[in-house]
C-alpha cells in the first residue's frame, strides 16, 4: 500500500543515505522522545526524525503529571526532573484576581514541593519542569546522531508503505543532503498538523471551534520577591470586560508566560498586556511572543498498518487541565511494549489493534475533561465592581469566589482520576462481572492502572513493572508451573513475583494478578486457570 498524502518529494542533485531500523519516529517532542526511551530501554533500535534544532525558546509545556512521572521514574529521569531547577520552596498554589499585586479572589492552597505531604497513591507526584528543561533532559537521555538514535534537522518528505515495511524520505536541512529510512513501522508523533497522518488520509473531525491564543514571554527578575506570601504558580486574571488570561510562573524565578485570547486583544501590544496583568511597579522585560490555535480533535484511527499515531499527532486538547502531554505519554507507554512485542515476534495479531482500542477513547475523554475546564474558563462573568477598591468591590469580589468554589474550578488542578483512573477495554484483557466496580485507588481492576503500594525497602509496586508481564502472586498454587511453562511456549516474557504483605494484597484484592508490561492489569482471579495457554492467547492478541 502507498502513502504519500501532501508530503510530495522534493527533487535533489544531492546523494542519498539509506538507514535502516526497526521503529521511525517523526518529531522529538515530549512525546516522540518518550516513546523513544520505551524503545531503547526494551532495547528496541529506533530513529528519531526532528524537523528543528531541538532549542527551546518559547516553552509550552510547564507540568509533568503523576503518571507520566512514573514513567519517567521507570525510564531512570525522576530525579533528573524533579532537580531540573524548579525552587523547591516556590508555592504551588492557583489564584484568581484582578492582576498580580491587585486584588485577591480566590485561592486554591497546594503547598510547594518542599512542604506537600506524600500522596497515598502514586510515589511520583506531577513535577513543575518546563519545556525548555524537560527537552534537554529528554535529549540527552535518547542521544543524539551519531551516538544515539535523535536526528534534529531532517524534515521528512514523504512515507510509503510496503507489506513488509515503511519507506520514509527525508532532507538533512543542514546539507540538504537526501536521506531515506526503511523500518518495520513508523510512529508519527509530528504534532496536531502532523504530515504523517495526513500522509495516510486519516481524518481528525473538530469537536469545538478552533480558537487562537497568544503567548507572551517575559522577564520579571523582582516579581517574585514583590509578590511575597501572595505568590502563586498560577494567576487566572479577570478583568472585565474582556481580559480572561493566565500567567503563569515558568522557572519559579523570574521568567513568566501570560496567556491571552488573540480574538479579544488583536492589536494589543504584548508589553502593554504584561503591564495589565501586573499591577507592581517592578521591573518587566518581554521576550518572545508565540500565536497558537488550539484545536479540539481526535484522529478518526490511531493505526493504518505500519504507521501509527501518538500525542498530539493523534489527538490534541485543550491545555486546560494539563491533560495534553501527559496523554501522549500514555500513548508512548502503551504503545512501546506493543511494538517491542510485535517485533519480537511474540505477538498475536490483535495486539498492535489495541493500541487504538485502548488509547482513543482515553483521548475523547481527556478531551472532553480539558474542554469543560476551558468553557468554565471562558464562559465566567466577570462583574465590573471587583476591580472596584470599595465595600462594593469586595463584596463583589467575595460573590464571585462562592461562585469559582462551587464552580468545581479545583478539579482543573487537582484531577487524579484523569491521570490514573481510566480503564481499558479490549480483546486483550480479561475481567468478569465482578470486576465492574471499585476505585481505582484501592482496586486492581482489568485494564485499569495497576495501583501503588510501598513494599519494604522503600519500593513501589510499580518498580516491579515494565520488562514482562509481572504474575503478582498473594497465595501459592501448584498451577504456577504450568503458568509459566503456557507464557515461556509462546515466548512471552512473564516475571513470577510472590508477595506475602497484607496490605498490598487486600489492595490487589485477588491472589492472583497479571500485570502488563505498561502497568495496566490485563487479568486477576481466585485460582490460576486450568487453561493458562488461552490466558496467554488472549492477553498477547492471539484470539
Amino acid at each position: 500500500m502507498s502513502s504519500t498524502g501532501s508530503m510530495a518529494s522534493r527533487a535533489s542533485t544531492a546523494s542519498t543515505t539509506e538507514a535502516e531500523t526497526d521503529v521511525l519516529i517523526v518529531g522529538a517532542g515530549p512525546v516522540g522522545l518518550a516513546l523513544a526511551l520505551d524503545l531503547v530501554w526494551r532495547r528496541v533500535p529506533c530513529i528519531v526524525l526532528e524537523e528543528t534544532d531541538g532549542q527551546v525558546t518559547h516553552p509550552k509545556v510547564g507540568t509533568v503529571g503523576p503518571r507520566s512521572m512514573e514513567f519517567f521514574r521507570r525510564w531512570g529521569l525522576a530525579h533528573a526532573i524533579r532537580t531540573a531547577g524548579w525552587p523547591g520552596d516556590h508555592p504551588l498554589d492557583v489564584v484568581w484576581t484582578t492582576a498580580l499585586g491587585g486584588h485577591e479572589i480566590h485561592r486554591l492552597r497546594f503547598g510547594s514541593c518542599d512542604t506537600r505531604p506524600p500522596l497515598p497513591y502514586t510515589p511520583e507526584p506531577e513535577q513543575v519542569c518546563p519545556q525548555h528543561w524537560l527537552s534537554p533532559l529528554l535529549t540527552h537521555a535518547v542521544g543524539v546522531h551519531p551516538e544515539g538514535p535523535l536526528r534534529p534537522r531532517c524534515r521528512l518528505d514523504s512515507v510509503i508503505q510496503h507489506p513488509d515495511a515503511v519507506t520514509a524520505s527525508a532532507t538533512d536541512l543542514t546539507d540538504g543532503s537526501q536521506l531515506k529510512f526503511r523500518s518495520r513501522y513508523l510512529v508519527g508523533c509530528d504534532g496536531a498538523s502532523s504530515a504523517v497522518r495526513k500522509s495516510c488520509d486519516i481524518a481528525a473531525p473538530a469537536f469545538h471551534p478552533t480558537r487562537v491564543f497568544r503567548n507572551i514571554l517575559f522577564r520579571a527578575p523582582l516579581l517574585r520577591e514583590r509578590m511575597g506570601e501572595r505568590g502563586a504558580l498560577v494567576y487566572f486574571l479577570a478583568q472585565p470586560p474582556d481580559l480572561r488570561s493566565l500567567l503563569r510562573a515558568m522557572d519559579g524565578r523570574e521568567l513568566y508566560r501570560l496567556t491571552v485570547s488573540a480574538e479579544t486583544t488583536p492589536d494589543e501590544a504584548a508589553a502593554s498586556l504584561i503591564r495589565r496583568a501586573v499591577a507592581l511597579d517592578t521591573p518587566l522585560e518581554f521576550l518572545t511572543e508565540h500565536h497558537w490555535h488550539l484545536t479540539h480533535r481526535v484522529a478518526e484511527r490511531f493505526r493504518d498498518d505500519r504507521v501509527l499515531l501518538a500525542g498530539d499527532a493523534a489527538h490534541a486538547l485543550s491545555p486546560s487541565g494539563g491533560f495534553g502531554m501527559n496523554t501522549g505519554i500514555c500513548d508512548a507507554a502503551d504503545l512501546g511494549w506493543k511494538l517491542a512485542a510485535q517485533l519480537a515476534g511474540w505477538a498475536g495479531p490483535a495486539l498492535l489493534d489495541s493500541y487504538d482500542t485502548e488509547r482513543r477513547p482515553v483521548a475523547e475523554l481527556s478531551l472532553l475533561e480539558a474542554n469543560t475546564h476551558l468553557r468554565r474558563t471562558l464562559r465566567r462573568e466577570l462583574p465590573p465592581e471587583i476591580v472596584l477598591n470599595t465595600p462594593e468591590g469586595a463584596r463583589a469580589r467575595a460573590r464571585l469566589a462562592q461562585r469559582l468554589q462551587a464552580s468545581g474550578v479545583c478539579r482543573e488542578f487537582e484531577a487524579p482520576d484523569v491521570h490514573f483512573g481510566f480503564r481499558y477495554t479490549s480483546p486483550v484483557i480479561i475481567g468478569d462481572a465482578q470486576d465492574s466496580d471499585g476505585d481505582w485507588r484501592t482496586a486492581a481492576l482489568p485494564g485499569g492502572r495497576a495501583p501503588h503500594a510501598w513494599l519494604s525497602g522503600g519500593t513501589s509496586v510499580l518498580d516491579l513493572f515494565g520488562p514482562a508481564f509481572r504474575l503478582l502472586c498473594f497465595a501459592d498454587s501448584e498451577r504456577l508451573g504450568g503458568f509459566e511453562s503456557a507464557f515461556a511456549d509462546r515466548r512471552v516474557p512473564l516475571l513470577t513475583a510472590r508477595c506475602h504483605d497484607r496490605t498490598v494484597a487486600g489492595l490487589y484484592g485477588r491472589p492472583f494478578v497479571l500485570v502488563r508490561p505498561d502497568g495496566h492489569v490485563a487479568w486477576r482471579g481466585r485460582r490460576l486457570p486450568p487453561d493458562p495457554a488461552l490466558l496467554a492467547d488472549t492477553v498477547r492478541g492471539a484470539r
